[in-house]
């Protein structure tokens, strides 16, 4: 059958079964179970796991969430900004640090398709003569995978020679706690 290891009691010798104290006279006095009352472990385990419970209430959970929530979409948000940013005023470097090392831009043209490497090759000479590209985004949608690691957004543009414009894509958080573009697509839209 089953048994139970025996622990030495205070004061005894190993190997010596063990011997539960026995009641002090006030506890004999008040039989068995009703001394409990006084016994600080038995009011101590409730108040400590009261105590222990983590996060805030559940009524102000949602709301903390929708806050967290609103400030990351508002810091993805200037992401974008500062991409097309630095596009506009050609900024080689800036621009070209927000895509991800495995990014993949696709251009308004059906042969469009370009790694970062290939399309920093596109770019560098026009952005070396200052001459860059302005959209602005004039609407934007973004919305968060639950684990808060990948975006994807969709946005409204402006461009001053092309007019309307889209751009879509997917944002994702990279080992050094930076958001990065993973794919960006950039497309005029054709009215139907």
């Amino acid at each position: 059958g089953l048994r139970w290891p025996r622990w030495p009691a205070a004061g005894s010798r190993a190997g010596e079964p063990f011997a539960p104290a026995p009641p002090s006279p006030a506890q004999a006095r008040l039989g068995p179970m009703q001394h409990l009352g006084t016994s600080r472990a038995f009011w101590l385990a409730p108040l400590l796991t009261l105590a222990c419970r983590s996060g805030p209430p559940p009524a102000a959970a949602p709301v903390e969430a929708e806050a967290q929530r609103a400030a990351l979409e508002q810091a993805l948000a200037a992401r974008l900004d500062a991409f097309h940013a630095a596009a506009a005023r050609a900024d080689f470097e800036a621009y070209f640090e927000l895509l991800a090392d495995d990014a993949v831009f696709i251009g308004t043209d059906a042969s469009e398709r370009w790694s970062k490497a290939q399309f920093a090759d596109y770019a560098r000479p026009y952005f070396a003569r200052g001459q860059g590209w302005t959209y602005v985004a004039v609407e934007r949608h973004i919305d968060l995978s639950p684990e808060r690691r990948l975006a994807w957004f969709y946005e409204r543009l402006e461009n001053p020679k092309y007019g309307a414009a889209r751009g879509s894509g997917v944002l994702r958080l990279d080992s050094d706690g930076r958001w990065r573009l993973a794919q960006y697509l950039l497309s005029f839209p054709i009215p139907n």
